[in-house]
């Protein structure tokens, strides 16, 4: 009996031993695994240039000691003290990081750094190609290698660096393509070869050119895409079309509206629909199309029983409208050559059109909104149909014309009643 509890007794002190044992090495295991969290976590969420950063910096080294992250931010706030003994000390910290994790490229590219910070050039370079190599597809590692080798005033060796980070991640393009616009003084064919033959860096190219106001450049690239490469880019097209409109390059804007489909029909020096035998959609639809707005007292429709040629003419109808001006009624934009002479001829028909100042048909420059040339106020009363035409020369800063309907001052508050048709605009060179 006595043998029996002796036995009993020896089992639950030995099973308590293992239990406690195991016990205390939970405890140790989740110590060290929750202080290297805590370390990581300390190091990670604190910037080396932060008031408490060193004090951060050796908390997080003793509970995470071999911690690449508890290094790191010990070199850095050793970086940003300016002393050769301090820079030294930030050195040997900076080479303990990639002792502890020599396969990140992360730590090379700081490591690069700081010997760069050292003027220590060599070891910079071989640092970040050493990181380069640990990431060879990614964008970072050869930004950081090419702009490196562009502070050493290296610029082959920095732009193939650079090209590598162009091909793959838009964050970078517009940048590097920035950078050699500068560096090459506006040498197009050197900003280009770092696009390459990449479809994605070409667009982004495009979007540069317009943002440079290089319009023409930024259509000539578009149109070395292939088609498929230009329908998957739809969508950005049609930005960069309305961007290139607003900034009023319209010889440009035309190729992309027509491209994109906004305008299919569009054409340089050419009034489009211009016998009104399309229908005219809402403004915001067309960029080179007829824009038109009713107001009040005001109908503008096309009409298929009054025509000088075609099928209908548009036709304008006033029932005691009183505003100064016709504006922004009727208008359309015409891409145009600068410094060139050119006609526009149209035809008029009006019916008991009553006014002391009757409608007009003005030409303006659409690049500063100057008026070139007016017709003379339509006849009052009723007249067949007749011709009109307007010479003028485009001026020096113009890409392209408003033709408008606009009408003769007779005061803040002038009525006017009837009718009139428009039909058949042309545009040509004299």
């Amino acid at each position: 009996m006595k043998e029996n509890i002796a036995s009993i007794e020896s089992k639950t002190i030995k099973g308590r031993v293992i239990l406690i044992a195991s016990l205390v090495f939970a405890l140790v295991f989740a110590w060290f695994a929750v202080s290297r969290q805590i370390g990581d976590m300390f190091a990670e969420m604190t910037p080396p240039d932060a008031a408490n950063a060193r004090q951060v910096a050796e908390t997080a080294a003793v509970l995470a000691p071999r911690n690449p992250l508890a290094a790191w931010l010990a070199a850095g706030v050793e970086k940003n003290t300016l002393s050769a003994e301090k820079n030294e000390k930030a050195l040997a910290l900076a080479e303990d990081v990639v002792r502890l994790s020599p396969f990140d490229f992360r730590w090379w590219i700081e490591l690069g750094r700081t010997y760069e910070q050292a003027e220590n050039y060599d070891r910079a370079e071989k640092a970040f190609v050493r990181a380069a190599a640990l990431a060879p597809t990614y964008a970072y590692p050869h930004w950081q290698l090419g702009n490196f080798y562009l502070r050493r005033n290296r610029a082959d060796e920095a732009f193939a660096e650079l090209k590598k980070a162009v091909a793959d991640n838009i964050v970078y393009r517009e940048q590097v393509f920035s950078i050699a616009w500068d560096y090459y003084d506006q040498d197009i064919q050197k900003v280009e070869q770092l696009a390459g033959d990449s479809p994605d860096a070409r667009t982004t190219l495009v979007r540069f050119y317009v943002n440079k106001n290089r319009a023409e450049d930024a259509v000539r690239v578009w149109n070395t895409l292939s088609e498929d490469e230009k329908a998957r880019n739809e969508v950005y097209l049609r930005l960069i079309a309305q961007v290139i409109y607003e900034k009023r390059f319209f010889r440009s804007a035309i190729e992309f509206a027509r491209q994109v489909g906004t305008d299919p029909d569009a054409r340089i020096e050419t009034v489009s629909n211009g016998g009104f035998e399309k229908n005219i959609g809402a403004p915001k639809d067309t960029y080179f199309g007829w824009k038109i707005t009713s107001a009040e007292k005001v109908d503008i429709k096309t009409d298929s029983t009054q025509k000088k040629e075609g099928a209908r003419s548009l036709r304008v109808v006033f029932t005691g409208y009183s505003g100064a001006d016709l504006d922004g009624n009727i208008w359309q934009l015409a891409a145009m050559e600068p410094q060139t002479k050119y006609r526009v001829s149209f035809w008029l028909k009006t019916e008991n059109l009553r006014s002391a100042g009757t409608p007009t048909i003005e030409i303006v420059n659409a690049n500063d909104d100057k008026i070139i040339v007016s017709s003379k106020p339509f006849p009052v009363g009723s007249s067949d149909w007749q011709q009109i035409t307007l010479d003028f020369a485009t001026p020096e800063n113009s890409e392209g014309i408003l033709i408008r309907t606009s009408r003769a001052y007779c005061g803040e508050v002038c009525p006017i009643v009837g009718t009139f048709w428009l039909d058949d605009f042309r545009i040509s060179k004299q």
